[in-house]
């Protein structure tokens, strides 16, 4: 009686390749039953992950901008205040980020410095003592006030440049920074004005 196995492809003489047993049982089960995922069921499995990371981005990004957008309502602690802003942790220390309606509260008592560090010059807010492009304020240092300590409100267009200022403000060591959420979009956006100035 001839061998069922099949000795194809072999090298020795006599030696016979069987498949598993088990083989032949997964071949024959549904595809459900099997101890892998079918195609569909990954698809089902990405979809989730996908969603999931979509939620996670849009909250982080709900919640970061959260601070420019409620801040305006106010503070409980006496009527008409103001909140301060959100409050930016960075490596060498902190900022605020204010709204348009804490910086026109700011102004009517100013005792800060206004920089303005949009560049191009785009136009400015009344008030503003100082024009230093972002990228310059290293090099333009000797014009920023010389009490570290002393109060400085930076803003550009949109909020971008005058965040990348802050940071280079706390690397010249200033400690008392603040930054116009949303910039002069912002500002415009809420009723304030630009004025124009030879700069």
């Amino acid at each position: 009686m001839a061998s069922r196995h099949s000795t194809k492809g072999t090298a020795k003489a006599g030696y016979t390749r069987t498949a598993p047993a088990t083989a032949g049982r997964a071949a024959a089960m549904p595809a459900g039953q099997r101890g892998g995922l079918t195609g569909r069921q990954w698809a089902v499995v990405a979809s989730g992950v996908a969603i999931v990371l979509v939620a996670i981005i849009v909250g982080w990004s709900v919640a970061s901008n959260r601070g420019g957008s409620t801040a305006a309502a106010g503070s409980t602690a006496a009527a008409g205040s103001v909140s301060d802003g959100t409050v930016v942790q960075a490596s060498g220390g902190q900022w605020t980020n204010i709204t348009p309606a804490k910086l026109t509260s700011m102004l009517k008592t100013k005792d800060f410095t206004l920089l303005n560090v949009k560049t191009p010059y785009s136009g400015e807010i009344a008030g503003t003592d100082l024009y230093i492009p972002y990228t310059d304020l290293a090099a333009r240092a000797a014009e920023l006030p010389a009490d570290k300590s002393a109060k400085v409100v930076v803003y550009c267009r949109s909020g971008h440049e005058s965040a990348i200022a802050a940071r280079s403000l706390l690397d010249l060591g200033y400690t008392n920074i603040d930054n116009l959420d949303g910039g002069m979009i912002a500002w415009t956006a809420n009723g304030g004005q630009l004025i124009q100035v030879a700069r």
